[in-house]
């Protein structure tokens, strides 16, 4: 059997279960062994009874010391109970609704059990409901799989031996023997073999680490090609001069050490010869939008126009007006372009891009649409840039000969995690906050002190300012939160009754939310009530009061971002977070959050509290997915490997080398699935 055959062709594989496969993405019987188990039942390694770990998972040998009795409790519940001993220790088992068990489990006989195991009030073993199976069948490590109710791990089990038993030969390893040996990897056959059906807790790990190397070699050997061919293009929007001298002596203020070395950075790269590609990393607040408007006024000195692409109506808008006071009294003219303009304002903004008269076009995703021209594109920049799809990026790069791409992120990443996302990218970061930022004061306290937060907010309210409460969103069944809107009326008719409030939530249209932030950044609204939706917002100075509900709902970075909401006037600005929570990893983002404002050790203590996920798996990225790599548990292997990939890139940067055909096909198959996604 080949790898590319269809699921219906291994053993056991009807139609009916065909189908259930190609719900979980498993179309081929290469896929089916790229399924891996989630977890394993270690039925290999015995444990005695009187050894027996507190609540984790173990296996024991042992003898049925008497039949299993049968007890009646009220409410309906059927409890069946027994006996064991391995000859050192005696183990009570309960089974619960399981009358079989009865005629499975004889006196007398062993068997292996595994299963949680704990002491009850009298000291003794217990263990509930364990798995049991004569030892000659079950004395081995066991996968449990990913599955579903019309496909149960067992099955997807046997399905994977069957498929396994049916290759004609060993798996071809796409990776080099030479980069296999230097890193003691084995071959990908046993890998597969072996993260399937391990013998030995070492063979699986074995099989892992070979796994785990394959999927960050192929994503670095990606990453590193698209970051050599962005070094090795050409650009036809070369700048001829430096115009940022001329810029900074417009502005009302001086750049921060960090703002103007991240200008030199880019401009250095957009008098290169080739593209600029860029990532510009700062902190809420930091100026990242003067670097931008840096760039923009000196591609304008050159000929050449500007685009920047807001994921949201009002934040584009804000950008709009932003720009549009840097730009004062000079030549550089910007014009809006967002889908809620009237026809008339489109028609106009297109005609400027198009002939010229217009330097930077400020907007949403209007700006990629195809009646959208420039007359000579030479700057892109994309704002949050992890709410964009690359596509979309990519979009509007295309309406210009290769112009200059600069992202812009408020989203610190870790150092580790960065060599991930933005391998491709060049990056400048912007490690300081403009002279005069008001630092926020953070603090966390439980659901006792809201009615002195109330009143904090009248009094605030009061003076003409303005605050936020963050509510978490609240899935199905969960009784115990108050959704945003539910809260927003009883504190609208109850303790702020006569202050104006307003709701923001993800269930309300793009016009209605647009609508809410106008009035909250205009002043007309006092006291926001909002879900997450407002982690990416206006700039709004006249808001000083930040509180989170239920704030353990949210990570660490999430907070960080939700904190930047306030602290952007020159009024003193507070951050409460609310929570009863009592466990240690709540109370630790607490206590970073309380203590520091640096994004940067934010994002760190995030990424090694909660792991890569808020960062690699939710956000458009556009990167392949990882199946098994784990960024915060591997980042020791990802630096040997990203060595590993550097290395053979030198000796063959295209991988055109008949030994890496088959590697560049691996590379070529994972990026495209992603670009696809």
């Amino acid at each position: 059997m080949q790898l590319n055959a269809p699921i219906q062709y291994v053993k056991g594989v009807g139609p009916a279960r065909a189908e259930a496969f190609l719900k979980l993405s498993v179309p081929t019987v290469g896929a089916l062994l790229r399924y891996y188990p989630r977890a394993y039942e270690d039925w290999s390694r015995i444990v005695p009874i009187r050894d027996l770990p507190e609540n984790e998972y173990a296996c024991v040998r042992a003898v049925v010391c008497h039949r299993v009795d049968h007890v009646r409790v009220p409410g309906g519940l059927q409890l069946y109970k027994t006996t064991v001993t391995d000859g050192a220790g005696l183990l009570n088992l309960t089974f619960f609704n399981n009358k079989y068990v009865c005629s499975q489990l004889k006196e007398g006989e062993e068997y292996l059990f595994f299963g949680k195991a704990a002491h009850n009030r009298y000291g003794a073993r217990e263990m509930a409901s364990p798995l049991f199976q004569k030892p000659q069948s079950a004395h081995r490590i066991r996968p449990i799989y990913p599955s579903s109710a019309a496909l149960p791990s067992r099955a997807i089990e046997r399905c994977v031996q069957n498929a396994l038993d049916a290759l004609e030969g060993p798996i071809p390893d796409f990776l080099p023997a030479r980069v296999r040996t230097e890193n003691g990897l084995c071959t990908l056959d046993e890998a597969v073999r072996g993260i399937h059906f391990p013998k030995t807790r070492d063979e699986l790990e074995t099989a892992r680490r070979r796994l785990i190397f394959d999927e960050l070699f192929l994503l670095q050997l990606g990453l590193l090609q698209m970051r050599t061919r962005t070094h090795t293009a050409e650009t036809g929007c070369v700048l001829q001069t430096d115009a940022t001298a001329a810029f900074l002596s417009h502005l009302p203020f001086t750049l921060t050490n960090a703002q103007a070395r991240s200008v030199r950075e880019a401009v250095a790269d957009m008098r290169s010869g080739r593209p600029m590609n860029r990532l510009l990393q700062g902190d809420v607040g930091s100026g990242k939008t003067a670097v931008a408007a840096a760039l923009v006024y000196t591609a304008a000195q050159n000929g050449l126009q500007a685009a920047v692409m807001a994921p949201t109506e009002v934040l584009a808008e804000q950008h709009y007006r932003t720009f549009s006071k840097f730009f004062a009294g000079t030549n550089v003219r910007t014009v809006l372009l967002t889908g809620s303009m009237r026809a008339a304002e489109k028609r106009a903004a297109k005609a400027a891009l198009q002939s010229g008269e217009a330097d930077l076009a400020v907007g949403t995703h209007a700006l990629i649409q195809e009646d959208v021209g420039f007359r000579r594109l030479g700057l892109v920049v994309t704002d949050e840039q992890h709410r964009f799809g690359v596509a979309q990026r990519a979009s509007l790069a295309a309406k210009g000969a290769q112009p200059h791409i600069l992202v812009m992120s408020a989203t610190p990443i870790p150092r580790t995690l960065g060599l991930m996302l933005y391998g491709d990218l060049d990056v400048s970061v912007l490690d300081e906050l403009p002279p005069g930022r008001q630092p926020v004061s953070t603090y966390c306290v439980d659901t006792s002190y809201r009615p002195r937060i109330y009143n904090y907010l009248k009094k605030h309210m009061d003076k003409g300012l303005q605050g936020y409460i963050v509510c978490p969103l609240v899935e199905e069944g969960e009784s115990d939160l108050v959704p945003a809107e539910e809260y927003y009326k009883k504190l609208q008719n109850g303790v702020f009754y006569g202050y104006r409030l307003g709701l923001l939530h993800g269930r309300m249209k793009p016009k209605e939310k647009d609508a809410v932030m106008r009035a909250f950044a205009a002043g007309e609204v006092d006291l926001l009530v909002a879900t997450v939706v407002v982690e990416v917002g206006v700039d709004v100075p006249n808001a000083v009061v930040m509180v989170i509900e239920n704030a353990e709902r949210f990570g660490l970075s999430q907070l960080h971002q939700l904190r930047g909401r306030v602290g952007r006037g020159e009024a003193a600005s507070t951050c409460i977070l609310v929570s009863d929570a009592q466990n240690e990893e709540a109370k630790t983002r607490f206590r970073v959050l309380c203590e520091t404002t640096d994004g940067f050790k934010i994002a760190d203590a995030d990424f090694r509290l909660r792991g890569p996920g808020d960062f690699f798996g939710k956000r458009q990225h556009g990167l392949p997915a990882l199946r098994l790599a784990d960024l915060l548990r591997d980042s020791e292997l990802l630096l040997t490997v990203r060595r590993a990939a550097e290395q053979l890139l030198e000796k063959d940067p295209a991988l055109q080398e008949p030994e890496h055909a088959a590697l560049r096909r691996q590379t070529d198959k994972m990026f495209a699935a992603a670009a696809v996604g």
